[in-house]
């Protein structure tokens, strides 16, 4: 990572982002029609979905994503998060690297950057900077520094023109999406692709993280088991966020640990994300891997990246313990009323209530099947997965939830995929009971 001859500089204006996006596409489209030609002269009738997600094209999107940085990198990593749930598995093999690893942009333009935040003698602050950084993500890297002072920090910098391209980035990713005939005609995304505008935006404004950074920390204040940076706010500003750094491990480090082990970091950050729903009404739903450590001198779980963070409303809060309530209670028509009232489904939306009714009851079917629930053995993405593309792809079985619920689903999501990959169990029942009881 250190070494400058092979970090791509970030593509700054809309021309040469659209252009990478394109050249993304174009290669894309040139490897289908090679292997299609292939298939044909081998006596295959070739198969458009085969070839668009051959393994090949699964390196080709990870490499340029990488190198776009951004809207564009954030769409693969939610797509590698999927671990092989819904994409092939080589894809998510594939993707696993835009996880926690971007392109690092080259030095000079870490300089500029650097000289935009704090002025031509920024060296002056500081002990010592450290300019191979220590990771880089789709917004911006993070480099170890020490001040003046002392104080050890970690230092997050916005590549350059990211908050710029947030727009055309979404335009070009949605277009892409019904160029590839992954969403189907007709189906609006407006809702969706406005929330996604915003919520990239916030992302994008360091200050905003910091608030929200703050306001975590004070939420999760005395808690023995979890621990969150503290913001710098003398070297803090739009493009650069400056925090304490905690020395810890990547939480795939906990893998290699004893069962127990395992287990009990699984649990809490499965009761983390249902007290930011139910208690805290704020959550984090950015649920990258990379932005859950490990620290092994006190045990605790390491929590990074709050540009993600949202507030919930409470009245959706209120909604969704009802719907928990009716799902442990097996009441059927209680789920229904709870799913139409959050906005799941109107009524009279026969197959998609039938769908998710399903679906929840997988899940529950599950969870209350023992007193500990096997994230591996349960195998519940892929189930999911083969009961809805079952239903087909109906026009009455497209419909886009609040969008509140989506990120909440998201952070959900996450975190199975997580503790799937720690290979926990977890007494997922007892903490949905607690839960579904609180505040009432």
């Amino acid at each position: 990572m250190s070494d400058d001859r092979n970090n791509r500089a970030v593509p700054t204006g809309r021309l040469g982002r659209l252009l990478g996006m394109g050249g993304m596409a174009a290669s894309i489209g040139a490897g289908v029609a090679f292997s299609s030609a292939r298939q044909l002269l081998n006596g295959r009738p070739p198969s458009l979905s085969d070839l668009l997600l051959a393994p090949a094209n699964a390196l080709r999107v990870a490499d340029q994503l990488s190198h776009m940085r951004g809207a564009a990198m954030k769409l693969g990593q939610l797509l590698s998060m999927d671990a092989g749930q819904i994409l092939p598995g080589e894809w998510s093999t594939i993707l696993a690297r835009l996880q926690a690893d971007a392109s690092p942009m080259p030095r000079f333009q870490l300089e500029q950057q650097l000289v935009r935040q704090w002025g031509r003698g920024w060296r002056d602050r500081f002990d010592h900077f450290e300019m191979a950084p220590v990771a880089a993500a789709s917004i911006g890297q993070v480099h170890r520094a020490t001040t003046r002072s002392g104080r050890d920090l970690a230092i997050k910098v916005q590549y350059p023109g990211i908050a710029a391209s947030i727009d055309s980035d979404i335009d070009n990713v949605v277009a892409l999406l019904r160029l590839s005939r992954l969403i189907p005609p007709g189906v609006s995304l407006d809702a969706l692709v406005a929330e996604a505008r915003l919520q990239l935006q916030q992302e994008a404004d360091y200050l905003g993280e910091a608030d929200h950074l703050t306001r975590y920390a004070g939420l999760v204040a005395g808690d023995p088991t979890l621990l969150v940076p503290e913001v710098d706010s003398e070297l803090t500003g739009p493009g650069v966020l400056a925090m304490t750094f905690i020395d810890s491990e990547p939480i795939d480090w906990v893998i290699g640990r004893p069962q127990a082990e395992r287990n009990r970091i699984a649990e809490r950050l499965i009761r983390l994300t249902l007290q930011e729903v139910f208690d805290f009404g704020v959550i984090q739903t950015d649920p990258n891997f990379a932005n859950f450590r490990y620290q092994k001198a006190s045990g605790r779980l390491v929590l990074l990246d709050f540009g993600a963070t949202r507030t919930i409303p409470a009245e959706l809060t209120e909604k969704l313990r009802l719907l928990l309530r009716a799902a442990l209670a097996r009441d059927r028509a209680g789920q229904t009323d709870a799913m139409v009232d959050i906005g799941y489904f109107a009524p009279g939306r026969q197959r998609l209530a039938q769908l998710a009714l399903d679906l929840l009851a997988m899940g529950m079917d599950a969870v209350m099947a023992g007193p500990m629930f096997d994230f591996v053995a349960a195998d519940l993405p892929r189930r999911a997965r083969d009961r809805a593309l079952s239903a087909g792809f109906g026009a009455d079985l497209w419909s886009i939830p609040p969008v509140d619920t989506l990120f909440i689903h998201r952070k959900i999501g996450g975190m199975y995929l997580l503790a799937s990959r720690l290979g926990a169990t977890v007494d997922v029942r007892g903490l949905l009971e607690e839960f579904a009881g609180s505040h009432s």
